[in-house]
């Protein structure tokens, strides 16, 4: 690697310095428990976290700070700051909603209060996505603020209200408001490295469609020792169903849909994967590709939960009538609308003995593929080689952004980049998230070092 210039070496003083207030900034907003959903948490919750953004940003440089009525019903967060004539958009995106905690006692600290262990912070939403707001004020902190010589580029900043809970508020906002969105570069700033240290770039994300498969056989439960046998089960019924969507080495086999991509990417090796999921000694990956072929090359699915009788409680009976939720995620180059199509008639087909069969569609969203060839993506490499010593590499995710979708569309010309401070030892949506602050403080020089590249570059 080259010397670092002295420009580099005295933003990366200036992120250092600012760290301490970037950890004030994440305690104040872990504390707030932003849930967007009325049914588990009040929503004052969020709109003080709303109104915490609009006082830190302006603080931080930017104009016309103010909360916008999403259609879902929920306040995104919207703002700008101008840069020098001529110089290219950076659009600035986040969320401040959370996760709800799931399992409180699972939690060795208490979900919305920053505890640091081991050298982490940990609390919900302390890196998802928390951490990335955390992220964009230090960056902005550093590159001089409203004390400062400004910024090097035009500057839109929006941060989403109910990401979370998937109710599509910012995808409708778009064509509603373009003008909060249109810009040259756009910054995705929920996603994260590919490894703690290792800068990436995310530029594949899967779609999903999601049903509720419901399978009736009887008019009402019946006696099981009296009538179990001739009698149709319903929840037998469903679980070979739901079996028939993967073949015997578990790769998913749904009719219709391709399931022989491969990933050109960053390789997965197979034990980083079982550490970072969990893997218990004994039990073997699933699917016949490789790791990163199966989580961002290959259709992927999933039951997500079955309504029917608990163990506690259950009596002798044959059960008529149950259901599940399935979730499919689908790589780019599959639509997810043929994805439906197929998941549903595949349910229907693999019904046993005559069982009745309803597929509800629930939500669905399409993959994504960035365009990596431009100007920014030229910046980004090099910022994120400045910061971290390392180059960077391209990684898929298997979960879904619908928004990115939305805003390509819009604005095809634009470059979207999905980059930020979560990474695998994170946990994310699980109890005891945490984020590592070096991940915080080398993204934050990242995107400050990239603001000032992509600007020069532009010229």
């Amino acid at each position: 690697m080259t010397a670092e210039s002295p420009e580099t070496a005295a933003l990366r003083e200036k992120v250092r310095a600012l760290m301490p207030r970037a950890k004030e900034d994440l305690t104040e907003l872990v504390a707030m428990r932003s849930v967007a959903d009325p049914r588990q948490f009040p929503p004052e919750e969020c709109a003080k976290t709303a109104d915490f953004l609009v006082r830190a940003f302006t603080e931080a440089g930017l104009r016309d700070m103010r909360r916008v009525t999403t259609p879902d019903g929920t306040d995104a967060v919207v703002g700008h700051a101008p840069g020098p004539e001529g110089a290219p958009t950076v659009l600035l995106y986040c969320h401040y909603d959370v996760q709800p905690p799931l399992d409180d006692a699972a939690w060795r600290t208490p979900p919305f209060e920053l505890s640091e262990r081991d050298g982490r912070w940990y609390g919900r939403g302390s890196a998802d996505c928390k951490g990335n707001i955390a992220m964009h004020l230090t960056a902005l902190r550093a590159l001089g603020g409203p004390e400062g010589k400004g910024f090097p580029v035009n500057i839109k900043f929006v941060a989403e209200g109910s990401e979370e809970q998937g109710t599509g508020g910012m995808e409708q906002l778009v064509p509603l408001q373009p003008d909060l969105f249109a810009a040259d570069a756009l910054l995705i700033c929920d996603t994260g490295n590919f490894a703690l240290g290792l800068p990436t770039a995310t530029t594949s994300l899967r779609g999903l469609t999601n049903v509720v498969v419901t399978v009736s056989t009887l008019k009402g439960e019946m006696h099981s020792g009296m009538f179990g046998g001739p009698a149709p089960d319903a929840l037998a019924a469903l679980v070979r169903i739901l079996d028939s969507l993967r073949d015997a080495d578990g790769n998913t086999a749904i009719k219709g849909l391709p399931g022989d991509g491969s990933w050109d990417g960053v390789d997965y090796p197979v034990e980083q994967f079982r550490t970072d999921v969990g893997v218990l000694d004994g039990v073997s990956l699933v699917g016949t590709g490789s790791v990163a072929d199966e989580l961002w090359a290959r259709p992927a699915v999933t039951v997500l939960g079955i309504d029917c009788p608990p163990v506690v409680g259950s009596s002798a009976a044959v059960q008529a009538k149950v259901r599940a939720r399935v979730s499919l995620r689908v790589p780019p180059g599959i639509d997810s609308d043929d994805a439906l199509r197929a998941l549903t008639d595949h349910l229907t087909a693999m019904a046993p003995w005559g069982a009745r069969v309803d597929v509800e569609p629930e939500s669905a969203g399409q993959p994504f593929r960035a365009r990596t060839d431009g100007p920014a993506y030229g910046a980004l490499a090099s910022a994120l080689r400045e910061a971290y010593g390392k180059e960077m590499v391209e990684s898929g995710q298997g979960g879904s952004i619908p928004l990115c979708n939305v805003l390509a569309d819009r604005f095809p010309e634009a470059e979207i980049a999905l980059i930020g401070v979560e990474e695998p030892g994170c946990l994310i949506h699980a109890p005891n998230e945490s984020v590592d602050p070096s991940e915080i403080e080398h993204m934050a020089l990242a995107e400050a070092l990239f603001l000032s590249g992509y600007a020069a570059a532009a010229r």
